[in-house]
């Protein structure tokens, strides 16, 4: 490879890096908690509940994470300046967690047949994945801000309880 090429490389490698270490992972939480909400909301599904479901849960996810791109770039960037596609890629893919946190969910549904769950299984593993994920996310972004692990037990634990909360609702509004 030439030295041209190579440095290329090194300079992507360098800003994937840099991307990586300034990533904000409060999409992936956030993201994760509107799946589990998208779950509890699923109440009555058709003729083809998991498929619904799967479509209901990734397609809600890309709603949302257009409507955070969009207000990030046009919210405070507009009055201060108009956005370029650099600025618009960014932000496409800052806010992208939001997307990501749709698809252990939506995966659980879609396998939920080769585990032999019913469509309510499939429901209650989601919910679960959602919430697994939420925490994650949580500990993740703690991780990465460089937090004690007392505090990424905190994090944790606060995203537990929301979690668990989300289930409650469940339960209620399904009893």
């Amino acid at each position: 490879m030439s030295t041209t090429r190579r440095g290329a490389t090194d300079r992507r490698r360098e800003r994937r890096a840099e991307r990586r270490a300034h990533a904000d992972y409060t999409g992936g939480v956030y993201g994760s908690m509107l799946a589990a909400s998208v779950v509890i909301g699923a109440g009555s599904l058709g003729d083809f509940p998991r498929v619904e479901l799967v479509l209901l849960l990734l397609l809600t996810g890309l709603v949302f994470w257009i409507a955070h791109v969009h207000a990030q770039l046009f919210g405070a960037r507009l009055a201060r300046q108009a956005p370029d596609r650099r600025v618009v890629l960014r932000v496409c893919r800052e806010e992208w967690p939001i997307v990501k946190a749709a698809g252990p969910p939506a995966a659980a549904v879609a396998v939920s047949p080769l585990i032999g769950l019913d469509v309510l299984g499939a429901l209650w593993l989601a919910l679960g994945v959602a919430v697994a994920g939420q925490v994650g996310w949580s500990v993740a972004a703690a991780r990465r801000a460089g937090a004690t692990r007392r505090l990424m037990a905190v994090t944790a634990s606060v995203n537990l309880l929301l979690g668990l909360l989300i289930v409650v609702l469940k339960i209620v509004l399904t009893h």
